[in-house]
Parts: structure tokens; sequence; C-alpha cells
């Protein structure tokens, strides 16, 4: 996800991890998922990723059945609409920017989808099993609130979007692709039963910034072994590791 917050009201397509090349440009530490940049040294690198350390409501975490509180939590009302496809390979995922009007309503709010991304494994576990990969689609609502809807994937049957997606893999990093006459449609990525668990998290990339509202869907979407594989050439593992709860609730719904 983005460096912060406050770029959303700037530019609401920088929402998802930004490569490295133009970052370093700014004076800007390069991170990573391993060695001596990678999660264990994000608060290290830059002052302003403090949060990554000294955050108490940091993304992902391990969503165990014991830490999950059963209630009737109204259904996440999805609004999503195609749009032409945009797709970039940042240096830290596949990232597809997607067409204003499309929607999530939650917690009585209007959220905009304005991009996803994927990570491999999965960075949320349910009862501490993780999966293949998962897609993370990004919102903000007209405050500039995020709000991030995790559909984790798992191996099965092949699902279609993503293999538009891989279809249409940039062949240089950093640079965004349009493919004016594709057309793509998030809902896809979707499973059928939409039951959810839902908590206050953070970004899980640097500067890991609190204040985003969470909602994991329960259920998997399938994708082919031959997709994560494909996806596992480019990022082998770019998933964070499970952060601690610290007391938060974990709403579930029934």
């Amino acid at each position: 996800m983005s460096r912060a917050l406050g770029i959303l009201a700037v530019a609401a397509t920088c929402m998802a991890p930004l490569g490295a090349g133009p970052l370093a440009a700014e004076g800007h530490p390069h991170w990573s998922y391993s060695g001596k940049t990678g999660p264990a040294n994000w608060a290290g690198l830059e002052k302003e990723f403090d949060a990554c350390k000294l955050g108490k409501t940091q993304s992902p975490i391990d969503i165990r059945d014991a830490d999950v509180k059963r209630v009737d939590l109204p259904a996440i009302g999805f609004d999503y609409k195609p749009s032409l496809l945009r797709i970039i390979d940042n240096g830290h995922t596949v990232q597809i920017n997607y067409a204003p009007g499309s929607f999530i309503t939650a917690n009585g709010k209007q959220f905009q989808l304005v991009q996803f991304h994927f990570h491999k494994p999965s960075e949320e576990k349910l009862n501490g099993k993780s999966q293949a990969m998962v897609a993370h689609l990004v919102h903000k609502d007209a405050d500039g609130k995020l709000a991030v809807v995790a559909v984790l994937l798992t191996p099965g049957q092949q699902n279609a979007l993503i293999k538009t997606l891989w279809a249409n893999l940039p062949k240089e990093k950093e640079k965004e692709v349009e493919a004016a006459s594709v057309t793509i449609n998030a809902a896809e990525l979707l499973p059928k039963d939409r039951a959810y668990y839902t908590f206050a998290g953070s970004l899980t990339t640097p500067p890991c910034s609190e204040g985003v509202t969470w909602f994991v869907l329960r259920h998997p979407t399938s994708i082919s072994k031959d997709e994560v594989a494909r996806f596992a050439k480019l990022y082998p593992a770019n998933a964070r590791p499970t952060q601690p709860l610290n007391g938060r609730e974990i709403r579930g719904s029934k």
C-alpha cells in the first residue's frame, strides 16, 4: 500500500507499494521483504516508518476463532463496475489502478475502489494458516479514510480475471500499462459467500500508517496453481509477517 495517508489526497492511485526507483531518487530508502531492508528492519529505515515497530494496531494479523466476536454484521455492499485495465509492476507487487465509480458500502459509509494488488502467500492468516495468495482491494471514503477488503486466494479452478491480468503483465517495472482494449471487473475476485471479519489495522507496507479499516472475507476465491506460479516468478514472497493483536476486537459476521 501507499507510503502515507496524506498522499491519497493528492494522488488516489498511489495507494499500493511504490517501486524502489522513484523513492530512491527522492532520497527515500528502499524497503523489501527480506534481509537488511526486510520487515524486521522497516522501522529503522526512515523516521516516518516508526509505526512499523511502535504501532499498536498493525496489519496483517492471524485471525483465530477464539479471538472473534460473532455479531450480526450488515453485509458489505459491493457495487463494482467494469474498468479499463491499468496495470503496473511497481517493484513490490502487481497493482491494478481502478477507474472511478466503483464502491463498497460499509459501516454506513461509501468507499471508492481505487486499486487492488496481490501478496504471496496471503498476509492474513485464519487460525494460523495462510492461503496461497491474497488480493487487497483498497478503497477510500470522501474524507480519505482507507478501507481494505482482503480476498484470500486458494489453488483450484482458473480465475478468469487473473488470467486476463497475467496476460497483460508489464514488461518493465514501475511503468503503468494501459490496455485500452481490455475491460476488467473486480467483482470477479469476490467469493459467492461474503461473510467477513473486520478490525482496525494499518497499511501492511511502510510507513505502516494506522487508521485503516480491514474487511477479510472468510471464504477464499479459487485460482489455478499455474496462476500462483506465474505470480511467484515475479514475487516468490511479498508478505509481511502477522502482527500482535494487542487486545484489538475482531468482529465476525454470523
